[in-house]
């Protein structure tokens, strides 16, 4: 599908190759999606990616200095943003290699340097001293493993921050909020045009529900 480098509506000083804003996830498929390809996520900036970035870049010292992961990365906004504001080292992670791929043309387009991986963080042990995560609480196996694998980070001294915009398997218990922010949104992906999103940094200590 065509994408345009289009300025990300909360963080216009990232610019994204996206599609069409009147274009749906279904849409970007080219009417191919199945279940054992992966959709076209990164074709979108989503709403939790958008707020992550922001508050990044409004919160520089977050990052600064720090080695930097964005997990389930797609089109890379979280990476870039991170990037910007000052981390030492950034890598984007996603199980999709075309999302891998659009996190690197993204960056490019940026001027900012920002690692890829293709790689499922669920099953992976990777180390940093951030991890950034946006919309990854979409359906209940992918929220479960997300979950068990961003505790465990924790656990290591991770600072671990999420961008969600009230998916609903958001496991919020796990999480303190330390944000808000209305993010603008495509109609098309969500039937509504923004977003109340939350950041979520992951509690040290969790509650027994």
């Amino acid at each position: 599908m065509e994408t345009t480098l289009l300025p990300v509506p909360l963080a216009p000083e990232i610019s994204l190759h996206l599609a069409d804003g009147r274009v749906g996830l279904f849409d970007g498929t080219g009417g191919a999606f199945s279940s054992d390809v992966p959709p076209p996520f990164w074709l979108f900036v989503w709403a939790g990616g958008q707020a992550l970035a922001r508050h990044v870049l409004d919160h520089p010292e977050l990052v600064r200095g720090r080695t930097v992961l964005d997990v389930a990365s797609g089109s890379g906004v979280a990476a870039i943003a991170a990037a910007k504001a000052g981390a030492s080292e950034v890598t984007a992670l996603d199980v999709d290699p075309l999302a891998v791929a659009a996190a690197a043309r993204n960056a490019s387009a940026n001027g900012v340097t920002v690692g890829t991986r293709a790689l499922d963080i669920a099953d992976s042990d990777v180390a940093a001293d951030v991890i950034l995560a946006g919309d990854v609480f979409y359906t209940r196996t992918v929220a479960d493993r997300m979950a068990e694998r961003l505790r465990r980070a924790g656990r290591r001294g991770t600072r671990v921050l999420v961008g969600d915009p009230g998916r609903g398997y958001f496991p919020e218990r796990l999480f303190t909020r330390v944000a808000e922010y209305v993010v603008p949104v495509p109609a098309a992906l969500e039937e509504s045009e923004s977003l109340l999103t939350g950041i979520w940094e992951m509690r040290t200590t969790i509650a027994t529900p």
